[in-house]
């Protein structure tokens, strides 16, 4: 779950990680640029990640930095892995996303131009707060600014 804020309201949706860059404590998700995700991430380009590994029994919640990419290799290459997969069609509606329709209204056809509304948001793991759930016992860690520590669960 990718949460962000509009400046008054906290809003938070499930996203798919597409990428994770460990070495440079990055994470890259896909978004249409046309969504209240990227406006909001304009004004206000901190969000917090939340994940959960049930295999591990592990809790990540990452607190980020992001940036929108709209343009640009980041774009195009990423565009051109997914534009015959079935995550293709997530960006190809002339529409943006949340735009009501009537009740009866049939989706509009899929628009051929839509790497115009694909877009790549980066986002830089500033710190990480992570949880073990286990049934000895629950362990929690907090890596941030290079340091980590042991903290109560």
């Amino acid at each position: 779950m990718l949460a962000t804020t509009d400046g008054e309201l906290g809003d938070g949706r499930i996203v798919v990680l597409r990428e994770v860059v460990p070495e440079q404590q990055r994470v890259l998700v896909y978004t249409d640029r046309r969504s209240a995700k990227a406006a909001q991430l304009a004004l206000h380009p901190w969000g917090t990640l939340v994940m959960w590994s049930p295999a591990l029994g592990w809790q990540l919640r990452c607190r980020v930095a992001l940036s929108l990419d709209t343009s640009g290799l980041s774009v195009t290459s990423r565009w051109a892995r997914i534009k015959l997969s079935p995550a293709a069609q997530d960006y190809l509606s002339p529409l943006p996303p949340g735009t009501e329709l009537d009740e009866c209204e049939q989706a509009p056809p899929r628009d051929p131009e839509a790497l115009a509304h694909f877009a790549v948001v980066d986002a830089q793991v500033q710190a990480l707060d992570w949880l073990e759930l286990h049934p000895d016992g629950q362990r929690r860690a907090i890596f941030e600014g290079g340091r980590a520590r042991w903290v109560q669960p």
